[in-house]
C-alpha cells in the first residue's frame, strides 16, 4: 500500500483526517490532495513518479542523518546512490516536506583562564593541516543531564577533521583534558612527535599537569589569545556541531548515559559518516585513509627507484 493510499484507508477506516495523517508520516498536505485529485483521471506521469521517489529516498537519508543533514549532504547522498539531482532541487524538495536541522543554541563557555603567556600562538587562525598530526586543536564542553554536568574534552586532527581522543568527567580539570590527549596518542600509535596541539588559555591546558603530558608525547603547546574565542575557532565548531546535531536533540538522564550514547555518536557516526564540507563532502576517517592512499601511490615510483 503506498502512503497516499494509507492516508486514505486512516480516514476511511479510523476516521482519522487527512492533515492529521499527513503530519503523523511527514508528508506535505499538498501534495496528498494532488495525488487524490488524480484518482479517477489519469495515473501519475514518469516526472511525479520520480519526483515521489526522491521525496522518499530524501525522508530516508535525513532520518539516518538523525535530521541534521541540509540540502548539500543529502545531495551528497543522493549522488553516491546514483541520482543526478542538483542541489537547488534538494533544497526545494525539502521545504516542501518540511525537513528541516535545528537552530543552535547559545553556548556557553567553560573558559577559565590560566596563565597569561603559558604558550605562544603557533596557529594564528590558520586551522589547515597539510598531513595527519601536523596540527591538532582541542576545547572542552559542558553536557547537562539529570545527575548534574558532564564535561567532555576533544582533540581533533584538522588534516581530515578526525576526533583523535575525547574524555568525558564531572570535573573540568587538567585531568580531564590529559585523558583527552593520551587518547588522541594512542589512536595514532603513540608516536606524535612534534605535533602542535592548538587550545584555549584555560586552566586546563595551561596546569602543570597538562603541560607535562604534552612534555612526554613531544607536543607542541599553542595557545590563542585571551578572551578571543575566534583564536580556537576550529575546536569550538565541533562542539557547536555535537551539541546542535545531537546533545540539543536528547535528555540524558545520567551522566553514564551521556558517556555512552556521547561516544557511540562520535565513534560511529561523526568519524566515520558525516560527512563534512572541509573534506569534499567526505567522512574525517574515509578522506584521511583516501589521501594517505593517493599520497602512497603518488611515491611508490620514486620509493622503488632508490631501493
Amino acid at each position: 500500500m503506498s502512503v497516499a493510499a494509507f492516508i486514505c484507508s486512516q480516514k476511511t477506516d479510523h476516521g482519522i483526517d487527512h492533515a492529521t495523517s499527513c503530519r503523523a508520516l511527514g508528508v506535505s498536505p499538498s501534495w496528498f490532495y494532488k495525488w487524490k485529485g488524480r484518482i479517477g483521471v489519469a495515473a501519475p506521469t514518469g516526472r511525479e513518479q520520480r519526483r515521489a521517489r526522491l521525496d522518499e529516498e530524501i525522508r530516508r537519508l535525513f532520518a539516518a542523518s538523525g535530521g541534521t543533514y541540509g540540502s548539500p549532504r543529502i545531495t551528497d547522498d543522493l549522488r553516491e546512490l546514483g541520482w543526478k539531482v542538483s542541489p537547488n532541487t534538494v533544497a526545494a524538495r525539502m521545504v516542501e516536506l518540511g525537513l528541516a536541522g535545528r537552530p543552535s543554541k547559545k553556548r556557553r563557555s567553560l573558559t577559565r583562564q590560566g596563565k597569561p603567556a603559558a604558550a605562544p600562538d603557533l596557529v594564528g587562525r590558520r586551522f589547515t593541516a597539510v598531513a595527519p598530526d601536523v596540527l591538532w586543536v582541542g576545547d572542552g564542553t559542558q553536557i547537562d543531564t539529570d545527575e548534574g554536568p558532564l564535561y567532555l574534552a576533544t582533540v581533533e586532527d584538522l588534516f581530515a577533521r578526525r576526533l583523535l581522543g575525547y574524555a568525558m568527567s564531572e570535573h573540568h580539570d587538567a585531568a580531564l583534558t590529559a585523558a583527552s590527549l593520551q587518547m588522541a596518542v594512542a589512536t595514532r600509535g603513540g608516536n606524535v612527535d612534534g605535533v602542535i596541539f592548538h587550545s584555549d588559555r584555560g586552566s586546563e591546558y595551561t596546569a602543570a599537569r597538562y603541560q607535562a603530558a604534552c612534555r612526554t608525547h613531544g607536543v607542541v603547546q599553542s595557545m590563542g589569545r585571551v578572551g578571543c574565542a575566534l583564536d580556537n575557532a576550529a575546536a569550538e565548531s565541533f562542539n557547536s556541531t555535537l551539541k546542535v546535531e545531537f546533545v540539543h536533540r536528547h535528555h540524558f538522564a545520567t551522566r553514564a548515559e551521556a558517556r555512552l550514547k556521547i561516544a557511540t555518536w562520535i565513534t560511529d557516526f561523526y568519524n566515520t559518516t558525516r560527512r563534512h564540507s572541509a573534506n569534499d563532502g567526505l567522512p574525517p576517517v574515509t578522506f584521511e585513509r583516501q589521501m594517505i592512499e593517493k599520497r602512497q601511490a603518488s611515491t611508490a615510483p620514486l620509493r622503488a627507484a632508490v631501493a
